[in-house]
């Protein structure tokens, strides 16, 4: 796949919106829009097209409703006060024309001619083009199937926040069949208003996979035989109806590994009928979670006598018989559903064991099985250890990606806002797909989680500080100062810890560099440096001190300051603390005496600051907030000693 993305588009995005220019250049020169996900092809045609304030409306027949309803939505804000509907475009065109629809219907196979463009006819594959043509404009969304012409609206909301569209031809598809989040976290859920949005927000990065799976839902797992009470039951219907309206396939999981009998045809027969009660209420796709669960003892007799004694080997049979009875039981319900997804005992590995050979002979090859990498939290996936899977588990593998769930020791204290790094371009090829386990918190898991959907749009195209940037552009409304405020505190949330001792991102690298560069200019001994640097310590003291005001201005997305409260209330105590620190280093560089009570403030806030202490019962450990540690609280500390009293 090649996008056709120069580097002036991609410049432009990362320095948020700045215009290149020289003697030569235009007033107002048309540029590459950066998108998210990135698309398999982008060309730039030459021109732009403004939209002005009066539209048509092509709707080619089948188009769903709520499709119709989103274009409208998105020309409106973009500033289309009269949008007129036509059914077919006029020979020639005097305004603006915007048709939309299947790219085998005739009004789109009709645009897509008049532009001079192909459609694109994978799975989920959109066309869209931008025209100026004769008097008028004509903008084109031809989707291969509604999934495609869904996403196809997802980049006109994009595109559509610039003045002009810039002319081009876009054919898009996803390079993984599967992409999104499981809910797999052990601690607080995710209340059914946080999934509602986080299924919106899905739509907008093109993810079309979430797996409903809390570890804390009784009913999908110490009770998994029980049925659901009808208010839960019909709560889950309205999730599973919102996915639908977003184009993403709820995916229902229970968890019987605790307590079944996979020798006991009532234990089958629950499960179905568990099932059958989630199919009631509109959900077609299911999923069974085996993680977790001691498999070298079985919960029954009847199992010794089906399978022998305990042991893994014994356990990778029983698994298999009990998923493939499940697996018929689907197809005999739909022959067009979707493929059981299982998740193994033995997820965190490829190494080749009793067990996973057992499941690679016996496990019905529909069947999708999801790995979480070479760990548990893994530093790194690559190609390699993504082909050991496929040979190990007998297919290629859905990767379940422990980023950025929070729910383990080591992210006692901790939002995880890194970008989405360390997989390897190419993973496509050896992939199903990628679902990301997110944190207790909704909101600021679409940091990471953008990045998930768009590595799993586009690998060979992805680009993690771009995605970064955009996924703190789209939490904070597009508004820029918003959007500084949030990387500076995205960069006190960097590290990535894994179940051992070193994490795989490391923290603050932004703040370490700047503080980095103080200590070394204060040891250099040049006093113009050393101002110059204690200057620019300043400054960053005060952007963070005043970071979490802008974050809560409301601007942003309120679930994020609501979610990260008491981050938000660490950070301006610790801004305070720095711009103290600078302060101490400002008066001892000029031998003033009041160096060591600036110093001694700054070490106070900064006591105050760490004991602040994360929302009770929201994440599975409760414990103090941490803000750049190990880089922030280092330095203030050792402050006072990088420069000597006269």
């Amino acid at each position: 796949m090649m996008r056709r993305l120069d580097r002036i588009g991609a410049l432009a995005a990362l320095t948020a919106g700045i215009v290149w220019s020289n003697a030569a250049a235009a007033a107002d020169p048309v540029t590459a829009p950066a998108l998210f996900p990135a698309p398999a092809a982008l060309t730039m045609t030459g021109g732009a097209v403004p939209l002005g304030t009066a539209a048509t409306l092509v709707v080619a027949p089948g188009t769903e409703p709520a499709t119709v309803a989103a274009i409208s939505d998105i020309l409106s804000q973009a500033g289309v006060r009269t949008l007129t509907r036509a059914k077919a475009l006029p020979t020639r065109l005097d305004a603006t024309y915007v048709v939309i629809g299947g790219d085998d219907t005739a009004p789109v196979r009709a645009a897509l001619a008049r532009s001079q463009a192909a459609r694109d006819d994978r799975a989920e594959g959109y066309t869209l083009t931008v025209r100026a043509l004769d008097r008028g404009a004509l903008v084109t969304l031809a989707g291969h199937d509604g999934d495609g012409l869904f996403h196809a609206v997802q980049t006109l909301r994009q595109l559509a926040t610039r003045p002009r569209l810039p002319a081009l031809t876009i054919r898009d598809h996803p390079a993984m069949p599967i992409r999104g989040t499981i809910e797999g976290f052990y601690g607080k859920p995710w209340t059914m208003e946080d999934r509602s949005r986080h299924l919106a927000f899905l739509a907008t990065v093109k993810a079309n996979t979430y797996v409903y799976s809390p570890k804390d839902d009784p009913f999908a797992r110490d009770k998994w035989r029980e049925a659901y009470p009808a208010a839960t039951l019909s709560a889950l219907g309205t999730l599973a109806a919102t996915a639908r309206r977003n184009h993403v396939d709820f995916v229902y999981a229970i968890s019987p590994g605790p307590s079944i009998c996979f020798s006991d045809p009532a234990d089958a027969a629950a499960l179905e009928h568990k099932f059958d009660a989630l199919r009631g209420i509109g959900v077609t796709s299911f999923y069974v979670a085996l993680d977790d669960i001691e498999y070298t003892k079985w919960n029954c007799a009847g199992d010794t006598a089906a399978f022998g004694p305990s042991g893994a080997q014994a356990a990778g049979v029983a698994q298999a018989r009990l998923l493939n009875g499940v697996q018929r039981y689907l197809t005999a319900k739909d022959a067009r559903a979707r493929p059981l997804i299982m998740v193994p005992t033995e997820y965190y590995d490829a190494k080749e064991t009793p067990y996973k050979a057992a499941l690679r002979q016996h496990l019905d090859p529909r069947i999708v099985v999801q790995w979480t990498g070479t760990d548990v939290v893994p530093p790194a996936i690559s190609i390699p250890d993504a082909k050991a899977a496929t040979k190990a588990f007998g297919r290629k593998t859905l990767l379940w990606d422990n980023y950025p769930v929070n729910d383990y020791a080591q992210t006692t204290g901790r939002l995880l806002l890194a970008p989405y790094a360390r997989r390897e371009a190419g993973l496509s090829g050896e992939l199903t797909g990628i679902l990301s386990n997110p944190m207790n918190q909704e909101t600021p898991s679409r940091v990471a989680v953008t990045g998930v959907a768009a590595f799993g749009w586009n690998d060979t195209d992805y680009d993690a500080t771009l995605t970064w940037h955009a996924a703190a552009r789209a939490l904070a409304g597009g508004d820029a100062q918003a959007t500084a405020a949030l990387l500076l505190f995205f960069d006190t949330q960097h590290i990535a810890p894994t179940f051992g001792s070193q994490p795989w991102q490391e923290q603050a690298p932004q703040l370490k560099a700047l503080l980095d560069h103080v200590r070394e200019t204060i040891a250099g001994g040049d006093a113009a440096a050393r101002q110059a640097a204690i200057g620019a310590l300043a400054e960053r003291a005060d952007a963070l001190a005043g970071a979490a005001d802008i974050i809560r201005a409301g601007t942003v997305d309120p679930g994020f300051a609501a979610q990260a409260k008491p981050w938000l209330d660490a950070l301006p105590l610790w801004g305070r603390a720095l711009q103290l620190t600078a302060a101490g280093l400002a008066a001892a560089d000029h031998g003033d005496a009041a160096a060591p009570r600036y110093f001694a403030e700054a070490r106070a806030l900064a006591t105050q600051a760490a004991a602040i202490r994360t929302i009770p019962g929201a994440t599975r450990f409760d414990g103090p907030v941490r803000i750049a540690d190990g880089v922030l609280d280092r330095f203030i500390s050792d402050a006072p000693g990088l420069i000597a009293a006269e």
